[in-house]
């Protein structure tokens, strides 16, 4: 286990993730404390058990659920982790949700609401309450999770598409605002074709033996949270281009 990361805490919505999961595997392996928020418990908990099989510092799992919880219950999650750490380096926002990949004339308004709230409302409200922990620390990193296909803006692409595409103009209201300070970079992070849960879902007759697996990603996730992109801010990181 390297130590690059050792003494950082950094968050990880959708911690029992597919790529929420590799990513804290990876940055738990760097020496960082990983917390892990998903509403899935047992899925954390295999992740859990993979960072301690890999030599990791044990992780915290936080069961919470983004789509559910209010503005309150935010507020609470930013103030248990102040309390209890002091200060945040990072946050890896890589929950999804994916209700329907259709026609928008068959999209409920249910579904719809559901995949905006998961994967752009939650990520606002996340970054704003975590904003002051993130502060605190000589220097933090939020990683927003994209799409590469999000700005092509592809047919039955519906509240996902729209809400990557939303997300990168986020982000990059958010660099621009906290750049002169100095102390939180903000970037986002496109990781193209891999053989994840979510382009199974998206893509299920596609042969994954010509994907890249998911533990592919590890080192760009160990360069955004590394001393090593502490001057990059604001910009788009094409995981299939990435050059450590």
């Amino acid at each position: 286990m390297d130590a690059a990361l050792a003494n950082q805490t950094i968050l990880i919505t959708g911690g029992g993730g597919g790529l929420g999961g590799t990513a804290a595997v990876a940055l738990a392996k760097q020496g960082a404390h990983i917390i892990l928020l998903d509403k899935k418990i047992p899925k954390m908990e295999q992740v859990y058990d993979r960072i301690l099989q890999a030599g990791g510092v044990e992780p915290t799992m936080y069961p919470f659920d983004l789509a559910g919880a209010d503005e309150t219950q935010y507020q609470e999650l930013a103030e248990i982790i102040d309390q209890q750490y002091g200060k945040l380096a990072g946050i890896l926002h890589s929950a999804v949700d994916l209700s329907a990949y259709s026609p928008v004339s068959q999209i409920s308004c249910q579904e719809w609401g559901q995949t905006i709230t998961v994967n752009l409302n939650a990520c606002f409200l996340l970054s704003r309450v975590l904003l002051p922990v993130l502060q605190k620390s000589e220097h933090a990193s939020i990683v927003f999770t994209s799409d590469s296909s999000a700005r092509n803006a592809p047919a039955y692409s519906g509240a996902y598409g729209v809400s990557k595409v939303a997300i990168e103009g986020f982000a990059q209201i958010l660099a621009k605002e906290l750049e002169t300070a100095g102390i939180v970079r903000v970037n986002v992070l496109a990781p193209g074709a891999v053989n994840s849960p979510l382009r199974k879902k998206i893509y299920p007759a596609e042969d994954k033996s010509q994907l890249a697996a998911m533990e592919s990603l590890e080192a760009v996730y160990c360069y955004l949270f590394s001393d090593q992109s502490l001057n990059i801010t604001g910009q788009i990181i094409q995981a299939s281009t990435f050059k450590p």
